[in-house]
């Protein structure tokens, strides 16, 4: 058994996981403030309640909305509070033994890959498309990671040129460079190309309800989107070419995109057939805890 835990911008979720990927016991809380210190105090307490269930410790994983950088430090947090912070030293500090951290979309695409949806497959490619977009590579029920902490973070490339072509200007990214995948592909991006084609505002969800009801401007609007998910998409097949790609984030609920993205996708891959498979999630919103757990092998 193992503990993962989710830190995230307003929940801290924890799980306690079985080997054969049964959630045994689970607990949400709010992520209070915007005090570094009390999101400490809450998370280190949440694991302790678990640890204190068992005669034996058992090892435990942490899912942040960042990543840990080469000098101990957070960053490229959403959670603004604990860039620059050491929460691994911290934490592991507070209890007194050794603690796993990963960015939440590699734990996403972990999850999915011991577990989910992709848990036949040995090459994973686990993309988020929500609020951002990130992305995680898991081969042989591991996560890959590079000595710049960045494997799989296919959001802030550029987007293709081809894909580039289907916007009116160009659009800046929050990264400081301009035309991010994750400019084109977020939820914000689908709203920004849909305010660039009507004139009018609407939300990612908005958008995708209106296309479900057959709303002219917003099934173009979609169909260019999944279009543009293909070539953006169709780079990293051509690069590592995964058994499965698992769609994640809020707009992985978009059920058409399961239809029209391997369609599109075919043109743009560099071979005569394309057999990686796109697919929905399994765990949802539960895959942040679950892949943290994942960060310790059985």
């Amino acid at each position: 058994m193992r503990i993962g835990i989710d830190l995230g911008g307003t929940k801290i979720e924890g799980i306690v996981l079985r080997n054969d990927g049964e959630i045994i016991h689970k607990l949400r809380v709010p992520t209070r403030g915007d005090y570094y210190e009390i999101i400490l105090d809450d998370l280190t307490a949440l694991i302790q309640s678990f640890q204190a269930r068992f005669k034996d410790r058992l090892s435990v994983g942490i899912g942040t909305p960042g990543c840990l950088s080469n000098n101990g430090e957070m960053k490229n947090c959403n959670a603004i509070e604990l860039n620059g912070k050491r929460l691994l030293n911290d934490v592991e500090a507070r209890l007194g033994y050794e603690v796993r951290i990963e960015n939440d979309a590699n734990c996403f695409a972990l999850s999915e890959a011991c577990y989910g949806s992709a848990e036949t497959a040995r090459s994973v490619f686990g993309v988020i498309v929500g609020t951002g977009c990130g992305g995680g590579i898991v081969i042989d029920k591991k996560l890959v990671t590079g000595p710049n902490s960045i494997s799989g973070e296919w959001g802030h490339n550029c987007m293709p040129a081809n894909a580039r072509a289907m916007i009116s200007a160009d659009r800046e990214c929050y990264c400081g460079r301009t035309n991010c995948i994750e400019t084109l592909l977020s939820g914000r991006g689908l709203s920004q190309s849909y305010f660039d084609a009507t004139g009018k505002k609407l939300s990612a969800v908005e958008i995708a309800e209106r296309a479900k009801g057959k709303f002219a401007p917003a099934k173009v609007c979609l169909e260019i989107y999944a279009d543009q998910l293909a070539h953006c998409l169709a780079t990293v097949i051509n690069m590592i070419d995964p058994e499965v790609i698992v769609l994640g984030g809020g707009l992985s609920n978009i059920a058409s995109l399961y239809k029209r993205v391997p369609a599109l996708l075919r043109p743009h891959v560099f071979n005569d057939q394309m057999h990686t498979r796109i697919v929905a999630p399994t765990f949802g919103d539960a895959s942040g805890a679950i892949g943290a757990a994942c960060l310790w092998e059985h």
